[in-house]
């Protein structure tokens, strides 16, 4: 009788305990204990979380579930797929309006291609679930793949060394003067010079920003009036030295005609020359005198366009320097410096104001205006 009331105590005792485990395990909290895939924005990844299954059995919806990367929700990145019973959540980490500033957040300013995260799930505006993917026991986000990272280097790196050879060897931003006329390269131009500045700043930014998002609408339309207003720049000054060209070509080709007619009204009247007509002669001659003289400036005015160096030529239109060729470098390089800290902090394309742009726009104008008086 004593063993029998022995062996219900402790049956009772085990069952007591028994009761009290699966109380306990029914009342633990969730945690997320693992993930499978790339943790990288618009990859694929599974998270196993443990006692996911009583969580949802308490009344909570797992498809209000989203990522948590070094605590911040990435908003509205709901699960597509949720298997409660063995504990696995599946997210496509998409990049979206909701979301978009933290992706910025946690990809801005990358300084190596991954960087250690802190992970963990959780309904947004709640305090996520424990994890063991902490400060401890980080996991490696993909800021940009390797991969890709590798060919757009090569890209970018084959474009600017290509792009410094044309420009130091060619008339890919100089003065389209013809090498025989200057006796050498003609002078580096400001106007395809910004030009060149925009499009490379905008094209490598494009692609940065495409590496690390993935996103391909990036261009504002402020982009495209900046754009405008260096194009706008170059082509005002183009057609402006174009003129300047062709009226020193007519100059000299009507002083070369003129010089042939005195030459041969010269040489008609030496032969047969009194002391009447010498006084004629010495003016003929001195008109021959003042004609060459004016042919040398024109060709030395040519061979004075020679290059003499890169400041030297987009700060100056002639002997000396400008004050508006100064002003519009400086406003060139002040935009591009603000540029260059939208795309790298922001992961986003500049959008510069009308007013800003105005700016520009008024600086170019200036420039424009004073090209007219410089030499040719």
């Amino acid at each position: 009788m004593a063993n029998k009331t022995a062996r219900a105590g402790l049956t009772s005792i085990i069952l007591l305990a028994a009761a009290t485990v699966n109380a306990a395990a029914q009342n633990a909290p969730p945690k997320v204990t693992k993930i499978d895939g790339t943790l990288e924005a618009d990859c694929l990844l599974d998270v196993h979380i443990d006692h996911l299954a009583e969580w949802v059995a308490a009344g909570h919806d797992p498809t209000k579930l989203v990522p948590v990367i070094e605590g911040l929700a990435l908003k509205e990145n709901y699960p597509d797929q949720v298997h409660a019973a063995i504990g696995d959540v599946h997210f496509h980490l998409r990049i979206t309006k909701a979301n978009e500033s933290t992706w910025v957040d946690l990809l801005g300013a990358p300084t190596s291609l991954t960087r250690p995260v802190t992970f963990s799930v959780g309904i947004d505006n709640l305090a996520p679930f424990d994890s063991v993917i902490d400060r401890a026991n980080p996991a490696q986000m993909v800021v940009i793949d390797v991969h890709y990272a590798v060919i757009a280097i090569v890209i970018v790196l084959f474009t600017i060394v290509a792009f410094l050879r044309l420009a130091r060897k060619t008339n890919l931003i100089r003065e389209p003067v013809p090498a025989a006329e200057v006796g050498g390269l003609g002078p580096y131009n400001l106007g395809r010079t910004q030009m060149a500045f925009w499009f490379l700043l905008i094209c490598m930014s494009y692609i940065s920003i495409w590496l690390i998002t993935g996103a391909l609408d990036t261009i504002t339309a402020s982009l495209l009036g900046l754009m405008g207003i260096s194009a706008g720049t170059a082509l005002g000054e183009a057609m402006i030295d174009a003129d300047k060209t062709q009226s020193a070509e007519n100059q000299v080709a009507n002083l070369a005609s003129q010089k042939q007619a005195v030459e041969q009204g010269l040489a008609e009247m030496q032969p047969q020359a009194g002391s009447a007509d010498r006084q004629d002669i010495e003016e003929t001659r001195t008109r021959l005198n003042q004609i060459n003289r004016q042919l040398g400036k024109l060709a030395t005015s040519r061979k004075s366009t020679r290059s003499r160096g890169f400041v030297c030529d987009i700060l100056s239109g002639g002997a000396d320097f400008s004050l508006h060729r100064f002003q519009i470098c400086v406003w060139t390089v002040v935009l591009g410096v603000i540029f260059l800290s939208s795309v790298y902090n922001g992961l986003t394309m500049p959008e510069f104001s009308p007013t800003l742009l105005g700016l520009m726009g008024l600086s170019s104008g200036t420039y424009i205006g004073f090209k007219f008086p410089e030499k040719a």
